[in-house]
């Protein structure tokens, strides 16, 4: 995100806090902070209970994200409808990770509640889900950079779990909404805006195991001899 008359310093993702059931769109209320010392058993209570999966297209998501901000629709904050909705209603956390400014870098110190994700993710009743990463930006400068800089956010979140953490790639989804789908609405520049969520969206589909190799079949008693 550019800079535009008062700049902002590096992003403050809140620290990891469950959002619950759909909130009204306009009206949304900051999540309460987690407790001073939360663990990756907290986490995992977090992320667990997903009902039903819901039917996302992120590609198609993207689009009519794009598509808003080009079209100009809905230029006050506080008049935008989610672009996701159905997000809403994911078993989610927020996570304090801290970026370079106006980058996609994660600071160093962001590292060890990366390390917590991934712990989370690999707890033995998260194997079997897959998850999205969501990130945001607070209303501030061009929506068109706020956009593209929140999934360059997301990309990066997703690269690091696999690529320093191991996490397997097909669990794992990306997704920037920019300044698009606020959290405080009422505030667009209040830092509460400026998060990174991960969500619960399905379960891995289960592969067959391959087929064991056929046996040969038995030589027919009393086969006639090839002829020379």
């Amino acid at each position: 995100m550019r800079r535009a008359g008062k700049s902002l310093g590096p992003s403050a993702l809140l620290v990891v806090a469950l959002l619950g059931c759909a909130a009204l769109p306009a009206q949304a209320q900051a999540p309460a902070a987690a407790p001073a010392g939360s663990t990756s058993e907290d986490w995992v209570k977090r992320l667990a209970g997903l009902e039903t999966a819901p039917e996302l297209d992120i590609v198609a998501l993207r689009h009519q994200a794009t598509e808003r901000v080009k079209t100009r629709a809905d230029l006050q904050p506080i008049k935008r409808p989610p672009v996701a909705p159905q997000l809403l209603k994911l078993p989610q956390l927020v996570a304090d990770i801290q970026f370079d400014a106006d980058a996609a870098v994660v600071r160093p110190e962001s590292y060890q509640v990366l390390g917590r994700i991934a712990d989370t993710l690999t707890h033995p009743s998260m194997l079997g889900y897959k998850f999205l990463i969501v990130g945001h930006t607070v209303s501030t400068g061009r929506r068109d950079i706020n956009l593209s800089l929140s999934q360059r956010r997301a990309d990066v979140v997703r690269e690091v779990l696999v690529n320093t953490f191991k996490i397997n790639p097909k669990r794992l989804l990306s997704l920037g909404l920019g300044e698009e789908q606020l959290l405080d609405a009422a505030r667009p520049a209040s830092p509460a805006n400026q998060r990174v969520h991960l969500m619960t969206v399905g379960a891995m589909e289960a592969h067959a195991p391959p087929a064991a190799p056929a046996a040969a079949a038995p030589a027919k008693a009393g086969a006639q001899k090839s002829k020379r």
